[in-house]
């Protein structure tokens, strides 16, 4: 049997769409057991090999659970243009609904987070499952804690509670962010970020700390620059300090966005005069400009992990999967100068 065998050919052999036959070897709706027994059938005579990876195989042939799962993000991550808490919801529902699972969406807003109050999907018994989706304050999760059912953290975790977790690897993109400003040349590099506001910064941080440690880089206190407020939303005004560094690492692109416009509003170049990276790759990172040199969060695998994670604990609530990590790789644009040869030509006069 000839390698290289696709969809269409099967889809052309049997007088059906390439939907068809991709909803039957997925194993999704909308198509008749007999329809998806043939174009089984047709597909392993023809060779045919799918493009999945194995995890995607291993969800793909998982049960249908047919339950619901609760969603739950803060609303202090809720933007009016969308966020990158928004993708990745998504990205998780459309996911649970190849599984035959319902996703119920709830925001928590900062008074029900302050007080303690259950989402209503939990307190009207809607959900057999829960994924946080963003940073709740301690307070809160103690109370989610105390729930009977499935429950779990996306892009977040507590160390005192051990509730299962799904987080890109922050520690080393904030460091790969850091070591790159260092291959080009920075010496003096701040960090923008309100540390404890999420572990996510924090690992982020400690990265940055790490590079500046075994590059035996100057370090102060007033190049570690606050970015939101004890609610957790972003500042609408920047504070920078006196002596500038030549190089900011921010914790997330939203944040490297706000401080490129900021520098720029004080007559600042960006990276002709400062340099800044960002983390996510978010939409953001790509309208700036000038584009924003960054750590990519790889959303959709972030998604798939979670969703695998859920589909274990609503089959066993029992199930424990601990604290999974997702790798991210830099994506160099064009927020970042080279200064290697002319370090200090000019420069500490930027601002």
């Amino acid at each position: 049997m000839k390698n290289g065998v696709k969809m269409l050919d099967i889809a052309t052999k049997l007088g059906v769409s390439v939907v068809t036959v991709s909803n039957a070897l997925a194993g999704r709706d909308g198509v008749s057991e007999q329809m998806r027994k043939k174009i089984c059938e047709t597909a392993e005579k023809m060779g045919y090999k799918p493009s999945n990876t194995k995890s995607e195989k291993k969800r793909l042939a998982m049960p249908k659970i047919g339950k619901n799962v609760g969603i739950l993000t803060s609303e202090r991550f809720v933007g009016a243009r969308g966020t990158f808490y928004w993708e990745l919801t998504a990205s998780i529902s459309n996911q649970l609904s190849q599984l035959n699972v319902c996703t119920v969406y709830e925001c928590v807003t900062a008074d029900s987070e302050k007080n303690g109050i259950l989402p209503n999907m939990v307190t009207d018994n809607k959900v057999d499952g829960i994924i946080v989706i963003g940073q709740v304050h301690r307070s809160y999760i103690d109370c989610l804690s105390k729930l009977t059912m499935p429950l779990m953290f996306v892009d977040f975790y507590d160390n005192r509670y051990n509730i299962d977790s799904v987080i890109s690897d922050s520690f080393n993109g904030g460091y790969m962010l850091t070591d790159h400003l260092v291959e080009k040349g920075h010496r003096k590099i701040g960090f923008f970020g309100t540390l404890n506001a999420t572990s996510s910064i924090n690992d982020r941080y400690l990265g940055y700390v790490k590079c500046i440690m075994e590059n035996e880089l100057e370090f102060r206190n007033e190049w570690i620059i606050g970015d939101r407020n004890e609610r957790g939303i972003l500042n609408d005004k920047i504070d920078f300090p006196d002596e500038m560094p030549t190089a900011f690492v921010c914790n997330c692109d939203e944040t490297a966005f706000r401080v490129i416009s900021a520098l720029k509003s004080k007559g600042v170049r960006v990276p002709e005069d400062i340099s800044v990276v960002g983390y996510d790759n978010y939409t953001v990172s790509s309208i700036c400009i000038p584009t924003i040199t960054t750590v990519e969060v790889d959303l959709t695998r972030m998604a798939e992990v979670s969703v695998g994670i859920m589909a274990k604990k609503l089959a066993d609530p029992g199930y424990s999967e601990g604290r999974r990590i997702i790798s991210g790789r830099l994506i160099e644009k064009e927020s970042v100068l080279d200064i290697n040869g002319s370090y200090g030509e000019e420069r500490s006069d930027a601002v």
